[in-house]
């Protein structure tokens, strides 16, 4: 079943809302499914990430009562399968490589939370890593499954880990306040920086194996930059604008350098606040966008040189909105 997927993160049951994508991107409610768990209750969590789809399996993240909800996809919708403690406190992203995922708490003592994914549920690894210091935006795998990385913004970091075990290794950012990531599958890791919220200065920097920069920074003239999204064909890489409802686009060379193509590519409400998290349907053919202040959701069409053309937008949505996952 083709699908979007966003969570309410509610303060008193959060919730999974559920949306069927028809061919023309276009979107219609599918429901809501009880997580059992609770949302922070709070507009803005850092999410990218936080709602995530593993074959016919969708993991989310409760930021308010500190667990992990699975479900199972069905061609119904959603059925609630378990629910396990995160390991920390306030999760807000997960990473998932066939069946190892790892939870990233971001409250008090930051740390990632290793589970081993089967047909019994999330079962704990044993796996345990502090991240002293750190302000961790986002988790996710490298594409080879042998480490993950971590964002950190206290102290303009990137955070490898060896899933196979270690201490973290730090990797300075090219640019202030790395937030939100995503890799080409031939490894070229793409990583937005908002520079603190400065207006105008918000940047994309792209790393090659290993972590070496290669492109640093390259500007886009907006601000506030969140989430990255890179096409399915790694030549065109999405980032969201929070501050002023932006979407730009920078297309990947095949040494991983990055050019901006159109600091405007698309947006949800433009000038105003709001558009964060953001994912493409499996077949790559669209771009979801969430705009909570808004209370929306945007649709685009992807088309071959990286242009994206509107294709419509859906209400009703809470203003805790969080996540997004496309199928």
């Amino acid at each position: 079943m083709n699908a979007v997927y966003l969570q309410t993160n509610d303060a008193e049951q959060n919730e999974v809302v559920a949306f069927r994508r028809d061919e023309d991107g276009t979107l219609k409610a599918l429901g809501t499914y009880a997580t059992g768990g609770r949302g922070d209750g709070k507009p803005h969590l850092a999410s990218q990430s936080s709602i995530v789809v593993s074959g016919d399996r969708l993991l989310v993240v409760n930021a308010g009562s500190d667990d992990v909800s699975l479900f199972a996809i069905t061609d119904d919708g959603l059925s609630l399968l378990d629910r396990a403690p995160s390991g920390g406190s306030r999760p807000t992203s997960t990473a998932v490589y066939g069946s190892t995922v790892y939870v990233l708490n971001a409250g008090g003592d930051a740390n990632v939370t290793g589970f081993t994914l089967g047909d019994a549920g999330l079962q704990p690894r044993g796996d345990t890593r502090a991240l002293s210091g750190a302000d961790p935006a986002q988790i996710g795998f490298t594409p080879d499954g042998s480490s993950l990385i971590v964002t950190d913004r206290a102290t303009d970091a990137l955070l490898e880990l060896p899933v196979a075990g270690g201490k973290p290794v730090r990797h300075p950012s090219s640019g202030a306040t790395p937030y939100g990531f995503d890799f080409t599958r031939d490894g070229t890791l793409v990583v937005t920086e908002a520079f603190g919220g400065t207006v105008g200065a918000a940047a994309a920097s792209s790393y090659a194996s290993g972590l070496r920069p290669v492109s640093r920074s390259v500007a886009n003239t907006r601000s506030e930059v969140c989430w990255a999204a890179v096409t399915k064909d790694g030549r065109y890489v999405f980032v969201t604008n929070f501050g002023d409802g932006s979407i730009s686009s920078y297309a990947i060379a095949s040494d991983g350098s990055l050019e901006l193509v159109d600091a405007i590519a698309g947006s949800t409400v433009l000038g105003q606040k709001g558009v964060r998290d953001e994912a493409l349907s499996a077949d790559g053919r669209f771009l979801y966008t969430l705009d909570a202040d808004a209370r929306k959701v945007f649709a685009f069409a992807v088309r071959d040189d990286g242009r994206l053309d509107p294709v419509g937008d859906f209400d009703g949505l809470p203003e805790t909105a969080a996540g997004l996952a496309a199928v």
